[in-house]
C-alpha cells in the first residue's frame, strides 16, 4: 500500500491530542516509513511576515502572506512549503508529491513568495508528521485514520477549521455521526 498523495483524516477516537481532528497529506510512504504534513492547524502565534523577519528575508510590496501551520511534532524548527507544481526553480530541495504537488524545504521558496513570486498555491508547515516502518499501517488498522484522495481544493482552502469536516464529507461521511467510541471500535 502506497499512501503518498493521499490524506489521512483523524478519527474522533485519536489518542494523540497533537493529531486530534487533523488532516494530513502523506508526502512520502515506503517500507521504511511515512512522512506527511498536517494541513489544517495554523500556528496562531507565528505569521509569515514574522517568520520572514526572523530569517532576515525582506517582504517586498508584492510579497504574499501565506499561513504558517503546525506540520507535525517532528523537527518543529524545520519548514516545509507544500505547493502547486507551477513554480520554475532549480529543483534542489524539492520533492514531487503525487497529485500534482511538490514540497520544498529550502529558503529559496520563501524568498520567492516574499517577493511576490513562487508557486501559485502554497502552505508553509513547521515540523512534519513521521511514522516508522509499519507504524502508519498499524494506526490505520486500529481505526485511528481514514484515508482518501484529497477533495479538490481542500489542501489550500482558506478555512483551516473546516478542512476536517470537508474531508469527511468528501468521503460521504457526516462528521456529526462519528463518535470517539466509533474511532476505537
Amino acid at each position: 500500500m502506497d499512501l503518498a498523495g493521499q490524506i489521512l483524516i483523524a478519527m474522533p477516537g485519536m489518542a494523540d491530542p497533537r493529531f486530534e481532528r487533523s488532516v494530513v497529506l502523506v508526502c512520502a510512504h515506503s517500507d521504511e516509513g511515512a512522512m506527511g504534513l498536517i494541513v489544517n492547524k495554523p500556528l496562531e502565534e507565528l505569521s509569515f511576515s514574522g517568520l520572514l523577519e526572523h530569517l532576515n528575508i525582506p517582504l517586498g510590496p508584492e510579497g504574499r502572506d501565506i499561513r504558517v501551520h503546525f506540520g507535525g511534532p517532528v523537527e518543529r524548527g524545520r519548514g516545509f512549503v507544500l505547493h502547486s507544481a507551477d513554480w520554475a526553480r532549480d529543483g534542489e530541495g524539492t520533492m514531487k508529491v503525487p497529485g500534482g504537488l511538490e514540497m520544498t524545504a529550502t529558503i529559496n521558496v520563501l524568498e520567492a513568495l516574499a517577493s511576490g513570486g513562487g508557486p501559485g498555491k502554497a502552505l508553509l508547515a513547521l515540523g512534519y508528521s513521521g511514522w516508522g516502518p509499519g507504524q502508519l499501517e498499524a494506526e490505520i488498522a486500529r481505526n485511528d485514520w481514514l484515508t482518501c484522495e484529497a477533495p479538490e481544493g481542500l489542501l489550500f482552502a482558506p478555512d483551516d477549521g473546516a478542512k476536517w469536516s470537508a474531508a469527511l464529507r468528501g468521503m460521504g461521511i457526516d462528521p456529526l455521526t462519528l463518535s470517539a467510541a466509533a474511532g476505537r471500535a
